[in-house]
C-alpha cells in the first residue's frame, strides 16, 4: 500500500430514522458505518467495510428497515458507538487519514453523537480540516447548479450503482467510485480538507 497521506477513507453512515418525527425520547443514532479506503496514488478502492452499531437511545423503525435493509435484530449484534469509533481509529487509521463523505450529514452526525455520548471524535481535529464534502467537489467539477444525490451523481458520471442504495457499506463503495472519477478529472483536493 502507498503512503498514509495517499489514502482517503470514504465514509457513509446510516442512522435510525422515522417517517415523520422520532418517538418521544428517541434521537437519530448511527447504526452502520460503511468505509472504503481509496488509494489516491494508484487510483483504486482498497476494500469495503461495514461496522454495525447498536443504538442506545432509539430503535430501528419499519421505515428505517425498508430504507436501509437493516433490522433491529441485526444492529443489536453490532458494537456500541464508542467501540465503533475505536475501530475506526485503531483499525482504519481514521485519525491519520483524511476522510470524505457525500455531503456534510455524516460529519455532523459524528460530531453530534460524539458530543452527546462523550466519545472522542475519531477523525482528528479540527473536524472541518480532515473532511472533504465529495458532493460539493463533484458539483463544482461538473459545473452543476444544484448538488445531486449520490445516485444521481453516479448517473451523471456514467457509473453504475453497485449494491443497495442507503446501505452504508455499498454507498461508501459507490462514493469512492465518484472520488476516483473526480481524481481522474484532476478535481479531487489532494491534501484533503473541507469543501463546503
Amino acid at each position: 500500500m502507498s503512503q498514509d497521506r495517499d489514502v482517503v477513507n470514504v465514509i457513509d453512515v446510516e442512522a435510525t430514522c422515522w417517517d415523520g418525527q422520532p418517538p418521544a425520547g428517541s434521537a437519530s443514532e448511527i447504526i452502520e458505518i460503511g468505509l472504503t479506503p481509496v488509494d489516491l496514488a494508484s487510483g483504486r478502492r482498497l476494500s469495503r467495510h461495514s461496522i454495525l452499531v447498536r443504538p442506545a437511545h432509539s430503535a430501528v423503525s419499519a421505515f428505517c428497515t425498508e430504507l436501509t435493509g437493516l433490522a433491529q435484530a441485526e444492529v443489536d449484534r453490532g458494537v456500541p458507538f464508542a467501540e465503533a469509533c475505536r475501530i475506526l481509529a485503531d483499525e482504519h487509521g481514521a485519525g491519520r487519514h483524511p476522510w470524505a463523505s457525500w455531503g456534510d450529514y455524516d460529519r455532523h452526525q459524528f460530531t453530534r453523537q460524539c458530543r452527546a455520548e462523550n466519545v472522542a471524535y475519531p477523525f482528528g481535529l479540527p473536524a472541518d480540516r480532515t473532511h472533504t464534502n465529495a458532493k460539493a467537489v463533484f458539483t463544482t467539477a461538473y459545473g452543476l447548479r444544484k448538488r445531486p444525490g449520490m445516485k444521481q451523481a453516479l448517473e451523471i458520471a456514467g457509473l453504475p450503482l453497485e449494491g443497495r442504495h442507503h446501505r452504508g457499506v455499498d454507498d461508501a463503495w459507490n462514493i469512492a467510485a465518484l472520488v476516483l472519477d473526480l481524481l481522474e478529472r484532476a478535481a479531487w483536493p489532494r491534501a484533503g480538507g473541507h469543501a463546503a
